[in-house]
């Protein structure tokens, strides 16, 4: 039987939510806490949650919500085709459908050990950072490796090497809770081979990457830069040892530094650009923003390769995937009221993590799109960049982040990852096979709400975990 959710005491439950203009009192359910996205929130529960347009976009929004879609779906294939608006694949490439990575536009994972490409997972690769590529490094984030560039793509067209096949092993790592409980968790190891153009640097860092879920990125773009900024001076002004930074990134359309917001370690600043470097890295695609292939001047067949057009993603399919992006909806929260729910809310609550999976902001009146605009939102983060510690560590510096930085993930949705994406492996590089185990990484800024959990006892962490699952 499971075990029963703890029973809460009166001064807990009127502890008040972060983020909140007025107190809530924990043990009751908020007005409006299911609808997650505000307004743009859908009432979906299946396996096409995560794929459906802004409740509130218009009929004539949906139209361009659609094309998007398609372009978001179908594959691209090689140059020179018929097929002329999706043509220009590689030479050098990861997957042939932004779809094949963010999966029913939800989480990628690891591969498998048998796979023969890593798919919905990708390896980032640089080297230290030097003041002869400082003007690289001040755009990019990083300084590339000199032959490989900034990620390894392990599929390529006919008469082009792919550059390596990416495996992942694993070593167990056991941790107890306080009752005894012990867990085993998973600790990556990431194993190339097929190196098709030679060693690597020596110095080379690696940084695996799973696809993140697509839901409620254009609301999290809406998100108003001081909102960001009033949570890291929140978090400074406490003596906690929790001190998020928001990432300083290179904007490609504005000519300089702006706040980062998306990517693992919130290295891009706008869904336009974290777009364009997708279509350029995962699929080898030229496009307005970047219009040069990135094939690297070791990869002379690569570079000998025929394109689909200057660019290959037109202007306006930029405008469509970029629509679509801004408008998957966040489908809302379920079973808000029930006690073992609530129960788990209070604990999140108490053990801290409120404080940088941050619930509420109110998105700015004059967003991107009018239906993203004034919405009251529930996505539990802060988008800055926090200090996990060694156990979470890449050791690759992006911009202002450091080797063990990490943007904290939204977390809205997060319980319905398993109907969309057949499985529950979270944070960075999928490691974690559930959410308890994403849990006990944290580390860094996080310990001390880490330590907190590891003395709940079963009914607490089922309560902590229904809580999760509801989101």
């Amino acid at each position: 039987m499971p075990s029963p959710a703890p029973r809460l005491s009166t001064a807990l439950l009127t502890l008040c939510l972060s983020g909140c203009g007025d107190a809530v009192r924990l043990g009751e359910t908020e007005r409006g806490e299911a609808l997650s996205g505000g307004a743009a929130t859908v009432w979906r529960s299946d396996l096409n949650a995560f794929a459906q347009p802004s409740a509130n976009l218009s009929p004539e929004g949906r139209v361009d919500f659609s094309a998007g879609n398609s372009f978001f779906r179908s594959p691209w294939v090689i140059a020179p085709a018929t097929t002329t608006a999706r043509d220009g694949l590689g030479p050098l490439f990861n997957t042939n459908a932004c779809q094949n990575c963010h999966i029913k536009d939800g989480r990628g994972h690891p591969p498998e050990t048998d796979a023969s490409s890593a798919v919905s997972m990708l390896v980032r690769v640089s080297i230290p950072d030097t003041a002869a590529q400082a003007q690289i490094i001040q755009r990019l984030g990083v300084n590339p490796e000199p032959v490989y560039g900034t990620q390894l793509q392990d599929m390529a067209i006919p008469g082009v090497a792919p550059e390596a096949k990416v495996r992942v092993e694993y070593d167990l790592v056991t941790m107890a809770f306080d009752d005894g409980t012990r867990t085993e968790l998973r600790k990556p190891r990431l194993v190339l081979s097929q190196l098709g153009y030679g060693p690597l640097h020596p110095q080379t860092r690696l940084s695996a990457r799973v696809a993140p879920p697509m839901v409620g990125l254009g609301l999290l773009e809406a998100i108003p830069e001081e909102a960001i900024l009033a949570n890291a001076q929140a978090q400074a002004a406490k003596p906690d040892g929790v001190e998020g930074r928001p990432n300083r990134v290179w904007d490609d359309a504005q000519g300089k530094v702006v706040i980062g917001r998306f990517g693992w370690k919130a290295g891009q600043p706008s869904l336009a650009q974290q777009n364009a470097h997708a279509f350029a890295n995962d699929l080898g695609l030229t496009s307005r923003q970047l219009p040069n292939a990135t094939c690297t001047a070791a990869q002379l067949d690569c570079l000998a390769a025929a394109n689909g057009g200057e660019p290959e993603v037109s202007e306006n399919i930029e405008r469509l995937v970029l629509f679509y992006t801004r408008h998957l909806a966040v489908p809302a929260r379920r079973d808000v009221s029930t006690p073992q729910v609530l129960a788990g809310k209070l604990l999140f609550h108490q053990a801290g993590c409120q404080t940088c999976h941050v619930p509420n902001y109110t998105t700015a009146a004059d967003a991107a799109e009018p239906e993203l605009a004034n919405q009251h939102i529930r996505p539990y983060t802060d988008l800055l960049l926090h200090d996990m510690g060694p156990g979470l560590a890449d050791q690759r510096s992006e911009f202002a982040a450091s080797g063990q930085h990490w943007r904290t993930p939204a977390l809205w949705g997060m319980g319905l990852s398993e109907t969309v994406s057949g499985h529950t492996q979270y944070l960075h590089d999928g490691r974690a096979r559930d959410a308890m185990e994403a849990i006990l990484w944290h580390d860094g800024e996080a310990a001390a709400s880490r330590r907190h959990v590891l003395s709940f006892n079963a009914g607490q962490r089922a309560a902590l975990l229904a809580f999760l699952n509801s989101l």
